[in-house]
This record gives C-alpha cells, sequence and structure tokens, in this order.
C-alpha cells in the first residue's frame, strides 16, 4: 500500500463546486493587495482558473444597478408662490419690471431685441 500525503492547499482549494465560493475566492484577491500570481501560488490554485473567476465576478458587479435608496421627505407646507416683480437693468441703465410668473424666455428676448 502507498502513503497518502496529507491534503495541502491545492487539495483543499482546486476545485470550489459553487459560483459563489469561487466569488468569494475572487472577492478575497481583489481585497488582498497581491497580484493574481502571487495569490494564485498563496493559495494553490491555477493562474488562469483565478483569472477567469475574477473577470467574471467583475462583469455581474458590473451588471449590477445600484439599489434605489429612498429618504424619508416631510412636507413643510404649501410653498408661497413669490409677489416680488422681476426687475431687469439693461446696459444703457433702463429698467424693465415684469410681474412674477412671466414667461422668462418672453424676457430674455425683449432683453435682446432692446439691447440692439
Amino acid at each position: 500500500m502507498s502513503e497518502e500525503s496529507p491534503p495541502g492547499p491545492l487539495a483543499r482549494m482546486s476545485k470550489p463546486v459553487e459560483t459563489q465560493e469561487w466569488f468569494r475566492v475572487a472577492e478575497a484577491f481583489e481585497a488582498s493587495g497581491l497580484t493574481q500570481q502571487e495569490f494564485s501560488q498563496h493559495r494553490g490554485l491555477r493562474l488562469s482558473t483565478l483569472q477567469s473567476w475574477v473577470y467574471r465576478r467583475r462583469r455581474q458587479l458590473a451588471r449590477k444597478p445600484e439599489p434605489v435608496r429612498l429618504l424619508p421627505v416631510e412636507v413643510a407646507g404649501t410653498p408661497q408662490l413669490s409677489t416680488t416683480p422681476l426687475e431687469v437693468v439693461l446696459a444703457s441703465g433702463a429698467r424693465l419690471r415684469f410681474a412674477s410668473g412671466t414667461d422668462v424666455d418672453y424676457v430674455a428676448r425683449l432683453v435682446v431685441a432692446l439691447g440692439r
């Protein structure tokens, strides 16, 4: 009978069967600060296998949209419309006053026309 050697790191980590296990390995690599080659040697993994799972994990993370975060809002009251008139002072010194709520595009066109 032949003597069996105790399982090394390669025997323990060479074939995780579940995707989530591999994603955890890829996540551990990302957090390690090591190069892919250093990490794979340290864990007893094939470099190409680690590279494949790191790529898959990154691709999956890129596809996930950011979760929507809703914040509570409290309405304090109905906003009051301003009754302060809009005043425009032209370069010539002339002042134009418009009622609050006047169409801003109209005011802009008028100012351009008067500036000619």
